[in-house]
């Protein structure tokens, strides 16, 4: 079992897995089949590589590595196009870092629990600059600083129930290793990476409401949005997951993905958990192989 990935091959694996989350068909999101929301492939790709040296750092805990690749991306591309990327990929990288010969998801559970009062501090600096539909605009609101006692596990767990993001950092991740499996077993079957993650997308789509719609555009529009992706899986011919790729059904996403841009609606946090997922699945294959599962996490109270 290996020890620990050195920041290289961190680094390697984030620019991996958000170059395939842009290239691969996500409704409603910028993908290189259509760009939307102001945003370009370009953007992403940019925002990429301006960030991976700061997800990646070794020297910094994860607050700060947080905090500076959003400011990196700002500085580079001048809007968020990746704050809920980051705020996923940054502490599996610092578990992947981690010395040891624990498996990855519990070198995640002790990142989580050893984050502190300035990590939150860091995070509702990068959250604020980013300026997004925000999470915290109740207990624990990020326009101010985080209350004296808390920890940024405490700050996530706090926006836990209306937030996808902050679901996975009270949860351990399970939503993303969960992902990761599936990610991995579709890529064993015979799909192409492409292929794998844009039907495990679309299936999170059809199950439930993204968080960001929801805060977008209200709970009903994002039910709207879940009834329809659901309706669209429906009528999508798959005999395996690869053909999701063939023309007749690249034809009905696109359909789909204009619909979705047209009203200005954005399942962004499900975007965002599919690069984390895909992120995982690389550390994890770098570190020893595909993961096994499922995973069960501690209770991280």
């Amino acid at each position: 079992m290996s020890a620990a990935l050195p920041h290289e091959a961190v680094a390697q694996a984030y620019r991996a897995a958000c170059r395939l989350e842009v290239r691969t068909l996500k409704p409603g999101n910028v993908h290189i089949f259509a760009d939307g929301h102001r945003m370009t492939v370009a953007d992403f790709d940019r925002s990429t590589d301006v960030s991976a040296p700061h997800v990646a750092n070794p020297d910094f805990p994860v607050g700060t590595r947080i905090r500076r690749a959003v400011e990196a991306t700002f500085a580079a591309v001048g809007q968020n196009t990746n704050l809920g990327i980051i705020l996923l990929c940054a502490p599996l990288a610092a578990a992947a870092e981690a010395p040891g010969s624990a498996p990855l998801e519990i070198k995640l559970q002790a990142v989580l629990a050893a984050l502190d009062h300035t990590d939150a501090r860091e995070v509702y600096k990068a959250i604020t600059n980013a300026s997004p539909a925000g999470l915290g605009e109740e207990a624990g609101d990020v326009r101010a600083d985080p209350p004296p006692a808390w920890t940024l596990l405490d700050a996530m767990r706090a926006a836990a129930a209306r937030d996808m993001i902050a679901a996975e950092y009270a949860t351990a991740f399970a939503g993303v290793f969960d992902n990761a499996r599936t990610y991995t077993a579709t890529l064993a079957a015979g799909a192409s990476p492409e292929e794998a993650l844009a039907h495990l997308f679309l299936t999170q789509l059809a199950s439930r409401p993204d968080t960001h719609i929801i805060r977008k555009h209200g709970p009903a529009r994002a039910a709207e949005v879940r009834s329809r992706a659901a309706a669209v899986l429906k009528s999508l011919s798959l005999p395996s997951i690869a053909s999701i790729n063939t023309a007749e059904n690249r034809a009905r996403l696109l359909a789909f993905d204009a619909e979705l841009k047209a009203s200005g609606t954005n399942p962004g946090s499900l975007a965002d958990l599919m690069c984390a997922s895909a992120f995982a699945a690389g550390l994890q294959d770098r570190l020893d192989g595909p993961l096994a599962g499922p995973f069960r996490p501690r209770n991280l109270e």
